[in-house]
């Protein structure tokens, strides 16, 4: 038996027309409008269900409080000075001196003066003293001779140091001659004056004024 052929079954939809695809979109559209409406709706209600019945709020002080100072106290007023009504002062009426015709003569007389006392002398700084130069015997132009040893001290081995004081002239010579000290022999201290007797003298000066001085010379007896 021949099988006849079919033809080819249909199984896609019909398609809509542009009417419907814009109902269809426009539903769509409002669907999610509504539920997009719905959502938010809840959530806002939720938040005001959540919110406290009451509110406080409270301002804090951003800045500190600046500390006021009390008033410095008025110092008191100054007590009224009490017036004083003084007089008033009168000037003097000037006076015109008017001379007589005929003056009588002064009376007034000067005492004499006293006489002036002499002047005093002015006391004058006595000058310094000038120096004082010793008399010398030693000097070599004077060629004095020395004194003799007498034989019989040496024969006798007598020895000493006579000290004779001699008093000098200005013009150099022996004026007196004594023993200062003695030798401890007569004979050596005989010989020593009778020497010195005619010694000369380099005279004391003051200044360069010769004067009258005393020295002492001394004269060494020894044997050798």
């Amino acid at each position: 038996m021949d099988s006849a052929v079919l033809p080819p079954l249909d199984c896609s939809e019909p398609r809509p027309s542009t009417g419907e695809r814009l109902l269809n979109l426009g539903i769509v559209v409002g669907l999610h409008l509504l539920i997009g409406y719905g959502v938010l709706y809840l959530s806002v209600k939720n938040e005001l269900i959540d919110l406290p019945p009451s509110i406080s709020v409270r301002l804090l002080p951003m800045i500190e409080e600046r500390k006021v100072e009390p008033a410095k106290p008025l110092p008191p007023p100054p007590k009224p000075v009490p017036q004083v009504h003084r007089p008033p002062v009168v000037q003097p009426q000037p006076v015109l001196a008017v001379a007589s015709p005929n003056p009588a003569p002064s009376s007034f007389v000067v005492a004499p003066q006293p006489p002036a006392p002499p002047p005093q002398p002015v006391a004058t700084a006595p000058a310094p003293a000038a120096p004082v130069t010793a008399a010398r015997f030693d000097a070599d132009y004077l060629h004095n001779p020395k004194p003799a040893y007498p034989p019989i001290s040496r024969r006798s081995g007598e020895e000493g140091k006579v000290l004779l004081k001699v008093r000098v002239s200005p013009q150099g010579t022996a004026l007196d001659v004594a023993v200062s000290k003695s030798s401890g022999f007569a004979r050596l201290d005989n010989a020593a004056l009778e020497a010195v007797n005619r010694w000369r003298f380099v005279p004391a000066k003051r200044g360069d004024e010769a004067i009258e001085s005393s020295v002492i010379v001394p004269i060494t007896f020894a044997l050798e």
